[in-house]
């Protein structure tokens, strides 16, 4: 004899796969997707056939949902008892189930996500309607198979009164599938039904006459019809279901924003908790208060806002920005012929519509058979009644029981079944009344027999027993629609004005990136002194902006940082900004060259002038520059090489530009030469630049009027100059020279400034000199002059920067 191997040698692929699919075939079949005839998953059918099987029903008091886990994981469900009591939660909560299947006694969680009392404390039973989804299950009309262990029988689907599938929908992932079925009304399910019954050949236009949409019961708004028309023909579909919300008026011009529906599985708590943050992180400035009022008599969430804060614009941004706006997407997805399926509406109604034809025809054979059983009986013993004397005697004169059957069997042709009614019958029995209640038995018998042989028979007559008791469960369980339908999409638009309060705010930005803005009253109460800043830095940007303006903020990397003021930090005059890489990342060696404050980007005739050292420059639409997403530096000049950009300004009504090398070439042509381009490109060629040389200068022009600059060398020195001394030309040229060329240490372009007559400049040097020039003691100077040393820069450090300020702001730097 010789023994089996223990081994046998696979290949892994093999292996894996066979067992993948074998799980797969499984957890699709058997556990995460609902059958389309029933709409449940088997755990949920187990637990409501093992209730039903242990009398726990809706006219039977509350049993311990610890009592109910168990029979179900013992008889039916070999699976943790978590998973089990999990399911039998989800089909008593009343915001999850449109109809509840199971009533349950005690915490069964909330729509805050709050997890139900452990199953010894809750206490269920089957609901009235479930008692619709097992009607008549006893007999015969579903297959029964063995359960896990062959020690009892378990219905592979239920009867169901009603289509469960649609009135409660489902949602699992599986294998491979997923499946989200929203829940639908009842009222509107049956006629669906009902209309499908009466034309198999309706449309889903014809249906949607009658079944509008979703029902969720959270209620809320659905919106889009075509999303809705979409998933009933193909399967799948999106809709937008949003908060019902209302605004109430409060006294001191304050109004507040009122929620009583939320879309379908929200998260009460965290959508409250979500939008507090906001209020918190100042994201939306314009609430004072959220307060979540709900309580037995219903869901109220309170969303209280400041003064003369408009409450659309923030329930617009709140519908936009959180869950009290969702997407919804159909993915109707059920086990239909023992295959996953995507189910269309007409799909999902002709495989209920066949399960119930197939659950009366069986159970009128069921209820055929019995009748004709009881018909054979009575009219044995009306029979033997006639004869009663004559039966008296041979039962009388017979041995036993059995003896007595036969002999009844032999003389008076009874058959069996009747001999053994006979025998038992008891002598009360035998009185007048009793052969009167016997025909009457037997002329409803006959009846019924007719009845149901009709319905076996003729499918018009089926289909009229189906009708009836859908009508019935329709009697008995109809309820008004929750969700309210719009045909269209609102598409929300929002305006900064009505999210973020107006207030006036001083912004500054330091070379150094320090960022924040400030309220005018601790700019006040510093009288615009004692600004916090490190000894190196200089204050580059300095503006009086409202929280509903933006800042662009541009670097030497070709890039630049949109961010709206009331989203700067709001710090005291006297402290120290916010760096500006701890709101955007940027590079090390990144460095701030321009900032510009915005109203509005939606000006016309309004650029963004930007040039770079290597004498590219580039003009695009001050439109292009708003984003919606900024949590990062955009580009803004595609630049090569080691190139940087230098400058960044607003155009609108200038005519020319004047560009300026480090080796003092100039040229002047008109604005218009620079064609206008999108953000991300690199620009055109400004000045034809001298091996060796860089831009270091831009200004913008006015032709109409005469207009003077300052030029300031790298020695120290400054000269006054009209513009027309550089000739106009075109672009892309050398240009000609502003300074006189010396052999030994010749003067540099440092900066050019435009000046006007009672301006004053101001130049700082590395070693913190500053030097203060009036420009109407300058004496003008023609191109070929050097002007006039004005700072030692071998004593007092290199030149930092140059600014032209009104005399009044002199103090301040």
């Amino acid at each position: 004899m010789t023994t089996p191997e223990r081994f046998q040698e696979l290949p892994l692929e093999e292996v894996m796969g066979d067992r993948f699919g074998r799980y797969s075939k499984y957890i699709i079949q058997d556990r995460a997707l609902p059958d389309a005839r029933d709409g449940l998953k088997p755990v949920q059918r187990r637990i409501l056939f093992a209730m039903f099987n242990e009398g726990n029903t809706n006219d039977k008091p509350f049993r311990k949902s610890a009592k109910t886990v168990g029979n179900v994981i013992g008889n039916f469900h070999p699976h943790g008892d978590t998973s089990v009591y999990d399911a039998m939660v989800r089909l008593s909560q009343d915001w999850k189930m449109r109809h509840m299947l199971i009533e349950m006694h005690g915490n069964n969680g909330s729509v805050d996500g709050d997890p139900p009392a452990a199953m010894r404390y809750t206490e269920a039973r089957l609901s009235s309607i479930a008692a619709e989804m097992l009607r008549d299950i006893n007999k015969n009309t579903v297959d029964f198979v063995p359960n896990f262990d062959d020690q009892d029988l378990e219905p592979t689907v239920l009867p169901a009164r009603f289509p469960n599938l649609l009135v409660n929908g489902s949602t699992g992932i599986s294998a491979g599938y997923a499946t989200d079925i929203p829940p639908h009304n009842l009222t509107e399910s049956l006629d669906a039904v009902l209309m499908r019954l009466d034309n198999p050949k309706c449309t889903v236009d014809d249906l949607m006459t009658v079944i509008k949409g979703p029902d969720f019961p959270t209620g809320g708004i659905i919106q889009g019809i075509e999303g809705i028309k979409k998933a009933y023909e193909t399967g799948r579909g999106k809709i937008i279901v949003r908060s019902k919300a209302t605004i109430e008026p409060l006294k001191g011009g304050k109004e507040q924003i009122i929620i009583t529906e939320l879309p379908f599985e929200v998260n009460k708590a965290s959508l409250v908790k979500k939008i507090d943050e906001q209020r918190v992180d100042k994201r939306l400035e314009g609430i004072a208060e959220i307060r979540d009022e709900s309580d037995r008599t219903g869901l109220r969430i309170v969303i209280e806002l400041k003064k003369d804060v408009q409450a659309v614009g923030i329930l617009n941004y709140l519908y936009k920005s959180t869950e009290l706006q969702v997407n919804y997407n159909f993915n109707m997805i059920a086990i239909h012929n023992r295959r996953p399926t995507m189910m269309t509406l007409p799909l999902m109604l002709d495989s209920y519509i066949s399960h119930q034809k197939d659950v009366v025809t069986k159970r009128s054979r069921f209820d055929l058979k019995k009748a004709n059983d009881r018909l054979h009986i009575v009219e044995g013993l009306i029979k033997a009644i006639s004869i009663l004397d004559e039966v008296i005697v041979t039962i009388r004169a017979s041995k036993d029981k059995r003896d007595a059957k036969a002999n009844l069997e032999a003389q008076f042709a009874f058959t069996e079944a009747q001999s053994e009614a006979i025998v038992s019958l008891q002598l009360y029995r035998l009185t007048n009344t009793d052969i009167t209640e016997l025909r009457a038995e037997q002329e409803e018998l006959e009846k019924s027999i007719a009845k149901l042989k009709l319905i076996l028979g003729n499918e018009k007559q089926l289909i009229k027993v189906i009708k009836s008791e859908l009508a019935d469960i329709r009697r008995k369980f109809a309820e008004e629609r929750r969700s309210v339908i719009q045909a269209e999409i609102e598409e929300i638009k929002l305006t900064l004005d009505v999210l973020v309060p107006s207030e006036e705010v001083v912004v500054t930005v330091t070379k150094d990136g320090y960022v924040k803005r400030t309220s005018i009253r601790s700019h006040s109460a510093s009288n615009g002194q004692d600004f916090a800043m490190k000894d190196s830095d200089y204050l580059l940007f300095e503006e009086t902006l409202n929280t509903q303006h933006h800042l662009l903020i541009f670097t030497n990397k070709g890039n630049y940082i949109y961010q709206p003021v009331h989203e700067l930090p709001d710090i005291r005059w006297k402290d120290l900004g916010q760096h500006l890489s701890s709101i955007v990342p940027i590079d090390q060696d990144e460095e701030i060259i321009e900032v510009v404050g915005i109203e509005k980007f939606d000006q016309e005739n309004v650029y963004v002038l930007t040039a770079t050292k290597d004498g590219q420059i580039k003009r695009s639409s001050l439109a292009d520059y708003s984003v919606t997403r900024y949590s990062k530096p955009i580009k803004t000049m595609n630049l090569k090489g080691e190139d940087e950009m230098i400058f960044a300004q607003l155009v609108s009504a200038e005519t020319e530009i004047m560009l300026t090398t480090y080796q003092s070439y100039s040229l002047r042509f008109d604005i218009e030469e620079i064609p206008v381009t999108g953000v991300k490109t690199g620009g055109v060629k400004g000045i034809n630049l001298k091996e060796g040389d860089v831009l270091t200068a831009v200004n913008l022009l006015h032709s109409e009027q005469e207009q003077e600059v300052i030029i300031v060398t790298q020695r120290g020195a400054v000269k006054r100059m009209n513009v027309s001394e550089v000739e106009k030309s075109t672009r892309a040229k050398r240009g000609v020279v502003v300074l006189k060329e010396l052999k030994s240490n010749p003067h540099r372009i440092f900066d050019v400034k435009i000046v006007q007559t009672g301006d004053i400049v101001l130049l700082e040097t590395e070693e913190n000199v500053k030097e203060t020039i009036d420009v109407k003691n300058l004496s003008k100077a023609d191109r070929y002059s050097n002007g006039s040393l004005k700072i030692d820069v071998s004593n007092d450090g290199a030149l930092l920067r140059v600014k032209v300020l009104p005399a009044i702001n002199l103090d301040k730097n």
